[in-house]
C-alpha cells in the first residue's frame, strides 16, 4: 500500500518534457507476529510512449515483462524502463521509497545518453547504465531531508542534463512533434513526406533513438489519449500530455464518455468499438470496462 504520496510539479521550463514528480512511501509489512511472510505488492503498468524513471531506496522491486524474462529487471531500487508496447508488472515486498517521473522520447534520449532503441519493452536498473550519475542522483535523493529538496534536485540535474546534452535530430523532434500534437492520427506516409523522407528511413531513425517505430508510437499516443478520456489517469503518476485535454472531460465508468464507447472509438480515430477494445487488451492486459470496475489499479495511465 501506498503510506505517503507528494506530488511536485517540475520547473516550468521542464514541464513540456517532464511528467509530474511523483515521491512516495510504501511498505507491505511482513506478518512476524503470525510467522507468515505478507504477499507481494503486485501492480499493472500500461504500455505507453513515454520513458519511466524510478529513483527509489529502500526495499527492492522486480519489473516484469510478461513477453520476455530477459528484458525484465530483478531486484532493482532505481529503474529506467520503456517505451513500451505492452503491459508489465511490477512486484515488491517490503517498504520503500523513491521517485517516479516520466519523460517523452525526446527527452529521455537526451537525458539518458543512449538511443531508446536500447531501452523499448525491457527495464534497466540505473546502475547498469553508461553514466552513473543517474545512481549519484538516487543517492542524493535519498539523503535529502523532504519532497520539496528531493524535487529541487531533479530540477536542477534535469536542467544540467539537458543543457549539455547534443540535440536530437531535427527531423525528429518535428517527427515526434507531429504525432504528439495530433494524438497519433496522422499517417505516418504524410509524415515522412513531410520531413523529406522515405517510409523506410523515418521507421529505422525513429525507432533507433526515440524506441519504437512511429507507427507503434502514433498507436500508442492515441491509447493515451483513450484511456485520458476515461478518467484513468494513474494513482502513481501521469506522462508529460503532449496535446491539450479532452473538452468532453473523464468518462462514466458504466458507458464510457457521453455516447458510449462507439463515440470514443470515432472520436479518438479507431475504426470502431471492437478496434478500441483490441488496442485496450493489448496495452493493458484487459478491457476499458475493467479498467473501470474498483479495486483495479496501474501506475501508469491506461
Amino acid at each position: 500500500m501506498l503510506d505517503e504520496v507528494c506530488v511536485g510539479v517540475p520547473a516550468t521550463r521542464l514541464r513540456p518534457v517532464v511528467g509530474r514528480y511523483v515521491g512516495y512511501r510504501e511498505g507491505v509489512l511482513v506478518g512476524v507476529a503470525s510467522g507468515r511472510d505478507a504477499p507481494p505488492l503486485v501492480r499493472h503498468e500500461a504500455a505507453g510512449a513515454f520513458v519511466v524513471l524510478v529513483l527509489g531506496w529502500g526495499a527492492p522491486l522486480d519489473v516484469l515483462n510478461p513477453r520476455s524474462a530477459a528484458h525484465s529487471a530483478y531486484r532493482v531500487d532505481s529503474f529506467v524502463a520503456g517505451p513500451y508496447d505492452g503491459y508489465c508488472t511490477t512486484s515488491t515486498v517490503g517498504a520503500g521509497a523513491g521517485v517516479q517521473l516520466m519523460l517523452t522520447p525526446l527527452a529521455a534520449r537526451r537525458v539518458l545518453g543512449v538511443p531508446l532503441g536500447e531501452l523499448a519493452n525491457r527495464a534497466v536498473a540505473v546502475d547498469g547504465l553508461p553514466d552513473p550519475w543517474l545512481d549519484r542522483l538516487r543517492a542524493r535523493l535519498a539523503g535529502a531531508p523532504d519532497w520539496p529538496h528531493r524535487f529541487a534536485l531533479l530540477d536542477a540535474a534535469l536542467d544540467a542534463r539537458l543543457a549539455d546534452a547534443d540535440p536530437v535530430d531535427p527531423h525528429l523532434d518535428r517527427a515526434w512533434d507531429r504525432l504528439a500534437g495530433s494524438a497519433g492520427r496522422i499517417g505516418i506516409g504524410a509524415l515522412a513526406g513531410e520531413l523529406g523522407w522515405s517510409r523506410r528511413h523515418l521507421a529505422a531513425r525513429f525507432r533507433r533513438e526515440l524506441g519504437l517505430g512511429p507507427k507503434t508510437t502514433a498507436r500508442l499516443l492515441r491509447f493515451q489519449r483513450a484511456s485520458a478520456t476515461l478518467g484513468r489517469q494513474g494513482a502513481v503518476s501521469v506522462p508529460p500530455d503532449p496535446v491539450p485535454p479532452d473538452p468532453a472531460g473523464p468518462a462514466d465508468d458504466r458507458t464510457g464518455p457521453a455516447g458510449g464507447w462507439a463515440e470514443l472509438a470515432v472520436r479518438w480515430g479507431y475504426y470502431d468499438q471492437s478496434h478500441l477494445i483490441r488496442e485496450f487488451r493489448e496495452f493493458t492486459g484487459t478491457t476499458p470496462a475493467a479498467l473501470g470496475r474498483p479495486g483495479s489499479h496501474s501506475s501508469n495511465p491506461g
